[in-house]
């Protein structure tokens, strides 16, 4: 093995594996790095077992890897996104100790410190949040506006596989090699050839590219969906503000991502083929990354928080028996967001030197677009005002959302202004407001979701008390962890410091690593309720699909949903249909006759496109050049055969569709309706007695 990139494994070596820095010199910092690249190994030795131990590698294979399924794509989604949350998570907490271990250097090296909050970062965003989003949109918007299933179900596959080979890159860089210490937004000259030539920056550039291709399409994807699968007489002003915000979210996706894959390719030839972007000398301007990365970085922000609105929009509804207050103010509320969101990118930089007028222009467009974001507040106010609330968990999420957000909205407004932002962009103020809009925000706001939609993809209900212990420690935790880094902001305490040496900031550390064991407790709490719940779950199942007396179309199939969603593609008459026609009291027709439905086959090519994305990456990371061109060339054989294939769907007949649905419609029948304040009870088989009482 040679280093020099000329040998036949590229710059592969034996230092790059984490054990030979620990057997040349262990010490605290080395027993950390190499505990987390035993998890990750013992991992996947544990998952690789049980799979071969049960036997379940043909089901694995025949009803997830390969499945064209929406509602499928969308739970392996959330499944990948939860796994590397608790990765973020125990990033997060080890951050927090290294900063409370006290005055001096702690127990990690300052290069160690700045992989995690780069790694952390990059995972939060990318490989947490987003993967999260997508999941729950993949599952639920084709049933909320009554189609079959996403627009192009085999490109849908494919972008849940380079996401999820993407993600594998930073999990293979806590085994192999290094990440990068550039932060999550891999700023040059930190992430340059000269300044930074080991491998780290190449596993964020690949694993950004790859994911950014996956994240692309998926918007494409949506978008389509919405604009040409909807139902009959599903206008656009009837739409679940759900599918609103997903719609403007996939626009961002489409407009602001390519800036994000041009400016990691630039920075690819300037590391691979000595170009000049971003360099000091021969032309480059590394101000050009800048604003290319928050070109991408500020829709980014939004392309996350407006699908949490929207969670928070339908579950203020249900939860309140009301109709959502201001729905066309929502909807100008919601597009005014995303169209703001492209004119205030240069507020991430007011400290790098632009003249006091674009500033100024930059901080007025910063504070304009919290007027839509305050009229969404006092529009989800106005439903909950003399609603009938039950305090249910996604409801619980809402509440401590509607607290905790604006305080993290009024400290974006401070910052809005360049005089206060240029004193305290690079100190700990700047990160407690940017976690104080992501997790109340977006994080709380998908916990939400998942506690809501979970009958639906499952037929049961999730445990309730371990869910209401979730939000406390997760409300609680997040308090204690970020709400102190505000005051030592305002300190003077720096942001990305591995070590400090002034004891005033010592209690806040403290409180702030006491507040992240309350978030690892949280987080591990998630995991117990969902074992709970499969425990429990007959004591729970909801199989008539409507637990909370809910309003939109996906409550009104059964729980788990079939594989063609809608026996009969409905008619919308109604901006809330369902809860229209069961006012009416004709929710569960019988349709006089069935056809046949066709759904799309199951395919390899997105479990194949994963894999060999993930060796091509891995070959351009270490100059295996062989290997990259042979990926290569799989990966366009592997495309081009599948186009060959002459048959993409099947049908199922419409005696079997007869047949499902009618069994279903006597499940009804046979069901007695379960009062609101009763919904916990295993009574609630998913009939819920239709209650609006609190409309005004």
């Amino acid at each position: 093995m040679t280093t020099n990139g000329s040998g036949f494994f590229g710059r592969l070596n034996w230092d790059a594996f984490p054990i030979t820095g620990l057997i040349q010199n262990p010490n605290t910092n080395e027993i950390v790095a190499n505990t987390a690249a035993a998890i990750v190994i013992v991992g996947v030795i544990v998952v690789v077992g049980s799979l071969t131990w049960f036997r379940l590698w043909g089901p694995l294979w025949r009803d997830w890897l390969t499945s064209a399924d929406h509602k499928k794509i969308g739970i392996m989604y959330i499944v990948f996104a939860i796994v590397m949350l608790a990765r973020g998570v125990l990033e997060g907490v080890v951050m927090r100790a290294q900063q409370a271990a006290g005055p001096g250097d702690g127990f990690l090296k300052a290069e160690h410190f700045a992989e995690l909050f780069s790694t952390h970062g990059t995972i939060m965003i990318f490989f947490v949040a987003v993967p999260f989003v997508f999941g729950l949109a993949n599952f639920l918007i084709p049933l909320m506006i009554g189609a079959r299933d996403v627009a192009f179900p085999v490109m849908n596959q494919i972008s849940l596989g380079l996401t999820v080979s993407a993600g594998m890159m930073l999990m293979v860089s806590l085994v192999v090699g290094e990440f990068s210490t550039g932060g999550w937004t891999a700023y040059p000259p930190y992430t340059g050839a000269a300044f930074n030539p080991g491998v780290g920056p190449d596993y964020w550039i690949w694993a950004i590219v790859v994911s950014g291709v996956g994240t692309t399409l998926t918007g494409i994807n949506f978008a389509v969906t919405i604009y040409k699968l909807r139902a009959p007489g599903m206008k656009f002003m009837r739409l679940p503000m759900y599918c609103w915000t997903i719609i403007c979210s996939s626009i961002l996706i489409v407009f602001a991502m390519p800036p994000l894959g041009v400016a990691a390719l630039m920075l690819a030839a300037d590391r691979y083929l000595d170009f000049h972007f971003f360099t000091n000398d021969l032309g480059g301007n590394m101000m050009n990354y800048a604003n290319m990365f928050w070109l991408f970085g500020h829709p980014e922000v939004y392309l996350l928080v407006l699908p949490a609105y929207g969670i928070y929009s339908e579950v203020f509804a249900t939860f309140s028996a009301k109709r959502l207050y201001g729905y066309n103010s929502l909807v100008i509320a919601t597009m005014s967001i995303a169209v703001l969101s492209f004119t205030v990118w240069l507020h991430h930089f007011f400290t790098m030197g632009q003249s006091a007028l674009i500033n100024a222009v930059f901080g007025i467009a910063t504070m304009l677009i919290a007027i839509p974001t305050g009229v969404k507040v006092y529009d989800w106010m106005a439903t909950l005002f003399r609603g009938r609330i039950r305090f249910s968990v996604p409801m619980l999420y809402g509440l401590s959302f509607l607290m905790l957000f604006v305080i993290g909205g009024l400290s974006g407004v401070i910052l809005a202004n360049p005089t206060v932002d240029y004193q305290v962009h690079n100190t700990l103020f700047l990160v407690a407001h940017f976690h104080n809009v992501l997790l109340p925000g977006v994080l709380f706001g998908l916990l939400a979701g998942y506690n809501y939609w979970f009958p639906k993809a499952f037929g049961f209900r999730l445990n309730e008390f371990w869910g209401r212990v979730s939000v406390a420690l997760w409300t609680v935790g997040f308090m204690l962890t970020f709400l102190p880094l505000y005051f030592v902001g305002l300190m003077g305490m720096p942001r990305r410091s591995f070590s400090w040496e002034d004891p005033s900031f010592h209690p806040y550390m403290i409180v702030a690593v006491v507040g992240a064991l309350i978030i690892l407790a949280a987080l591990l709490s998630v995991i117990v309720q969902l074992w709970v719940s499969i425990r429990d779950r007959e004591k729970a199942r909801v199989p008539v699909g409507d637990p909370w007396d809910a309003h939109t179309l996906e409550w009104s199939i059964p729980a788990p949903p079939p594989s063609y969603n809608f026996a009969i593609i409905p008619h919308v008459t109604d901006r809330d249909d369902f809860a229209a026609v069961k006012e009416r009291g004709n929710a569960y027709p019988s349709p006089d006759a069935y056809e046949d439905i066709s759904v799309p086959l199951n395919t390899g090519i997105g479990f194949s496109l994963c894999v060999l994305s993930g060796v091509w990456m891995f070959a351009l990371v270490w100059w295996i050049w062989w290997l990259a061109a042979l990926m290569t060339i799989f990966m366009l054989a592997t495309f081009i055969a599948w186009t060959f294939k002459a048959e993409t769907e099947r049908v199922i007949p419409a005696d079997d569709v007869r047949k499902q649905h009618e069994a279903w419609l006597d499940l009804v029948h046979n069901s007695t309706p379960v009062d609101r304040d009763h919904e916990t009870a295993p009574e609630n088989r998913g009939l819920a007695r239709p209650d609006l009482e609190a409309v005004t």
